[in-house]
């Protein structure tokens, strides 16, 4: 793409431009904020960061070909073949400059946007499966993958929401491919103003799946953290979308969560609601759950009486609040009824890590899933322990918590840990800047903090015996394998989809579901 005569006056003054230096009409090729990845006639974004500041990298930008520099700070040198831009933030400029780049894509196309601390991803690929087995041409953007063209590739990065560049990157790539929908993963860093990632796509739908503890690190408060969230609904009230599109935006609320009218009041668009709770007033309310290892099972209530009745292959009782959502926006989107929708849920495919079992031929039960906040817990741990007392057997779980994000839920995950499982092993998750050790220590003292009778096993948990501390995280999946015995099942959370483990000097490649193989295969002895 050459984007000359991209920098007008009004985008200037959108963008809050302070200076110029230098000639705006130059072409542009690309939009970088990594001086790397900088090549000939590229824009590139000088962002202050925590570790590093992007004004450092200037010159090695322009090295590499940059001709087009925005950046917050002052620069002490400017070189006269370059245009200079300074603003008071480059980040926010960042997704204003990417939204005119690319010819603003979310506003030609159908875009939902999907929010919540548990269940996005999720509701995410399941909207985006239903709309393609309706028969319309979709595109995502999740943590776990993305499309935009039919085909499914993998997020290589920690990141749920892209910086804004690559958002509009792939919503341009997604009307090149014909989609007529796009929806997106929606994370309270990528709405809140701070980063502004979301701050130029125009939304024509917004779902909401629940709001917990997580991310204080960055949003201080968790009131501001429901907040930054809630700026998805209040995105509906300022819509901009050209004359071909004629659907009026609306939103999707969990009705069982207890900001459910908070999200609502957000917005002037219509609501619909859903529940699994038993919330009476509910658009779909689910009644008769039945969940089994590899799906669920449960009758759907329509406000005013029809009902359906739905079957799934999505593993966790917690999915079937999630497929409610995805029947919800799918069915306002298209207009076709939810029970008309029913029969084609059969056919949605779980999302990679998420609850995914491992199975070599062991005579134990293992499992592979995300969670890792405490509401996560909360939802994942009660039925299997359910299920571990009807059939027998011991919950073994292994966890971590991520360094440098917030510190306050860790004692909490072990609160909750100690409160459903035998055995409990603390490991690595992406420790980054902190000492491994101590994190998991926060963790165990949650876990040895909860009084014996509240533990599951009623002398509580000794370090040692049925709680260990083990910082690297695949010798600590072989350790609770060894543990494990016939009909227990070990749990494995926090990395599910996810292929690195980050600490402070390096990125180490690591894929779950490939590791817990491994190590199967290295138990029953066919390992050459």
């Amino acid at each position: 793409m050459n984007a000359a005569g991209l920098f007008t006056d009004e985008l200037l003054a959108r963008i809050g431009a302070v200076k110029e230096n230098g000639n705006k009409n130059v072409p542009v090729s690309s939009l970088e904020y990594d001086s790397r990845s900088a090549g000939a006639d590229s824009l590139y974004f000088a962002l202050p960061g925590i570790h590093t500041d992007g004004h450092n990298f200037i010159a090695s930008a322009i090295k590499n070909g940059a001709r087009v520099i925005v950046h917050q700070n002052d620069i002490p040198v400017y070189d006269k073949n370059i245009f200079y831009i300074q603003v008071k933030d480059s980040r926010s400029a960042m997704s204003a400059i990417a939204d005119k780049f690319y010819s603003s894509p979310s506003k030609r196309l159908t875009v939902i946007g999907v929010t919540g601390t548990e269940g996005k991803s999720t509701t995410v690929y399941l909207i985006f499966q239903l709309l393609k087995l309706a028969g319309k041409k979709a595109g995502f953007i999740s943590t776990v993958q993305y499309s935009v063209d039919g085909a499914e590739r993998w997020n290589t990065e920690h990141q749920t929401t892209p910086e804004a560049p690559l958002i509009h990157k792939r919503l341009a790539e997604m009307l090149e491919n014909g989609c007529e929908y796009a929806v997106l993963e929606a994370s309270s860093h990528g709405l809140s103003p701070r980063t502004n990632r979301l701050g130029d796509v125009a939304f024509n739908a917004a779902v909401m799946t629940n709001v917990t503890h997580e991310h204080l690190e960055f949003h201080g408060t968790w009131e501001q953290y429901r907040s930054d969230k809630a700026n998805l609904f209040r995105a509906l009230d300022v819509l901009d979308k050209n004359d071909k599109q004629k659907l009026k935006p609306f939103g999707v609320i969990n009705a069982d969560d207890p900001s459910a009218s908070y999200f609502a009041a957000c917005t002037k668009q219509k609501t619909f609601t859903y529940s699994v709770r038993g919330c009476p007033d509910a658009d779909l309310l689910v009644s008769g759950l039945k969940s089994y290892p590899h799906g669920n099972e449960y009758d759907v209530t329509v406000c005013g009486g029809a009902a359906f009745h739905v079957k799934d292959r999505l593993p966790g009782a917690f999915n079937a609040g999630n497929t409610l959502a995805s029947l919800l926006c799918v069915s306002n989107l298209t207009q076709i009824p939810a029970a008309d929708l029913c029969p084609l849920v059969l056919d949605l495919k779980p999302v990679r890590g998420r609850m995914t079992a491992v199975q070599k031929g062991q005579s134990f039960e293992v499992l592979v899933d995300y969670a890792h906040t405490p509401s996560s817990f909360e939802a994942v741990f009660p039925p299997l322990r359910e299920r571990m007392n009807k059939q027998g057997g011991r919950l073994i779980v292994l966890f971590g918590s991520a360094g440098e994000r917030d510190t306050q839920k860790r004692s909490l995950q072990g609160k909750i840990a100690a409160r459903y499982s035998d055995m409990i092993f603390l490991c690595d998750e992406d420790p980054r800047g902190e000492p491994p050790m101590s994190i998991l220590e926060e963790i165990a003292a949650g876990v040895v903090s909860l009084p014996p009778n509240e533990c599951f096993p009623k002398n509580g948990f000794k370090q040692g015996e049925n709680l260990f501390l083990i910082p690297d995280r695949p010798s600590a999946i072989r350790a609770a394998f060894s543990a494990a015995k016939a009909g227990d099942t070990v749990l494995l959370l926090g990395k599910g989809h996810e292929n690195s483990i980050i600490y402070s000097n390096y990125t180490m490649k690591y894929d779950e579901i490939a590791e817990a193989e491994r190590a199967l295969t290295e138990m029953s002895g066919s390992v050459d």
